[in-house]
């Protein structure tokens, strides 16, 4: 009898969380309702609906908010400053120029890749686009080749990091979701995600480069010609500015695998030097002067940089807070629990749960951020009751579930077709395409490796 009752609440709580699911999807999608507000009435409505009381469910929305920006707030603000670094004193640039003078004009989308990847780990994928646009504006008026050529494996590139590496605000609310090891996370994504970058960039790239064969927008191309010939910071010391936060993150995670009690002062010296926001602030505050001071910019020129790079980030800070309020909400409303019973009970492989939650939020709401905070509220009690599960994987398939098929619902999508000079049809024809290459390449390497 006691299953019984069990059941039918079990698929109340689920029904009334589809109901608000589709509430949410609605008001963002179709009547462009701010995602802010739009994930906060949505968690109050949840918790009503599912019988908490009213002041149960402001605590639960305040904690989750609260809780969720703990970190990543930081981790944002820091990456940011570092990407506004690397931009304003051509740091970008430097790696770019290297790279195609290394491989060669024949070669040279794989480099792009490669430069899409690395500018990624530090700055957001809209960031990274604005930075590496002239980039791609100048590698293919120097060699000649397709726009699309040339952009594509920067798209990968900066997308594959954007969804799957650590510390990029996604992985890092699933790693912390789900307890995941960083170091181990950090491994994996960047061995999957080469792979599915080279796939989904180069590849698919020359592929579609060939198809479709774009002029860039002449007032674009106009601005980013005229630089000036400015002295770049050197190659080697800007590569190890961008990568530092991620060197001092798997020293951490190594010396915690060589000696997991943290018996020695080394260890904990490590363990503290790698902790995702102390990686962050050396190498924030390294940037200041191997890509600041060093370049002749003042001590005001580098306020500057860093204070007004925060601006535009205002509102993904607060959709990620209130992504985290409407997981506090399925978690303390028992919907998570709910979910977790029905989807054990029916022997669903979690890594494919997690992929395809996150998936379905994404193509609905078109936000990787979004799918990402609300599918590590979904999977969390599910994972919690698969024992033997590779968390690190089930991080990496939540990654990929959240950047499939970008489509007109997506701010990414308008911003690739308007820097591009595509039409709708185009866009959706190559960077629609690409990302979902991304996600489903990605799915099924990780799907690979979670049998050995």
């Amino acid at each position: 009898m006691s299953t019984l009752f069990n059941m039918s609440h079990n698929a109340t709580l689920l029904l009334w969380t589809l109901v608000t699911i589709v509430f949410l999807i609605v008001l963002i999608s179709k009547y462009k309702w701010n995602p802010f507000v739009t994930l906060l009435i949505s968690a109050l409505l949840l918790g009503l609906l599912a019988g908490m009381k009213p002041l149960d469910v402001v605590n639960s929305i305040t904690s989750g908010l609260g809780g969720t920006l703990g970190t990543i707030a930081i981790v944002i603000g820091l990456g940011t400053m570092l990407g506004k670094m690397m931009a304003e004193s051509g740091g970008a640039e430097q790696i770019a120029t290297t790279l195609v003078d290394r491989f060669g004009e024949k070669r040279v989308h794989w480099a792009m890749m490669i430069v899409g990847f690395i500018v990624g780990i530090p700055v957001f994928f809209e960031v990274g686009v604005i930075l590496l646009i002239p980039i791609v504006f100048t590698v293919a008026r120097k060699t000649k080749m397709s726009l699309l050529q040339i952009g594509i494996p920067i798209l990968a590139g900066l997308s594959t990091v954007h969804g799957l590496v650590p510390p990029h605000p996604a992985p890092m609310i699933a790693i912390d979701a789900y307890g995941a090891n960083l170091g181990r996370t950090i491994l994996y994504s960047l061995v999957i995600g080469i792979i599915v970058a080279i796939i989904a960039g180069p590849l698919f790239g020359k592929f579609i480069g060939k198809r479709i064969v774009l002029e860039p927008p002449a007032e674009l191309a106009e601005q980013f010609a005229v630089k000036g010939n400015r002295r770049l910071p050197g190659f080697g010391i800007t590569l190890f500015t961008i990568l530092l936060p991620v060197i001092l993150m798997l020293i951490g995670s190594i010396a915690d695998i060589i000696d997991p009690q943290a018996t020695s002062g080394f260890t904990l010296f490590c363990e503290f030097i790698g902790h995702e926001i102390m990686a962050l602030l050396i190498a924030v505050v390294f940037s200041f002067f191997s890509l600041g001071f060093s370049r002749g910019f003042t001590k005001h020129d580098i306020s500057k940089f860093t204070s007004e790079c925060l601006a535009p980030i205002a509102t993904i800070v607060l959709i990620i807070g209130a992504g985290g309020a409407f997981k506090q909400v399925l978690i303390n409303s028992g919907v998570g629990t709910a979910i977790a019973e029905i989807a054990t009970g029916a022997h669903v492989n979690v890594i494919l749960f997690a992929w395809f939650v996150a998936a379905l939020i994404r193509v609905a709401t078109g936000s990787a951020t979004v799918a990402m905070t609300t599918a590590a509220g979904i999977v969390a009690p599910v994972l919690a009751l698969t024992p033997g599960a590779n968390v690190e994987l089930v991080v990496l398939a939540t990654g990929a579930g959240s950047i499939v098929l970008s489509h007109v619902n997506d701010a990414g999508f308008w911003m690739v077709k308007e820097f591009f000079n595509m039409t709708v049809p185009q866009t959706l024809k190559s960077w629609t395409v690409m990302e979902t290459i991304l996600s489903v390449v990605g799915l099924a390497l990780i799907l690979l490796a979670s049998v050995f």
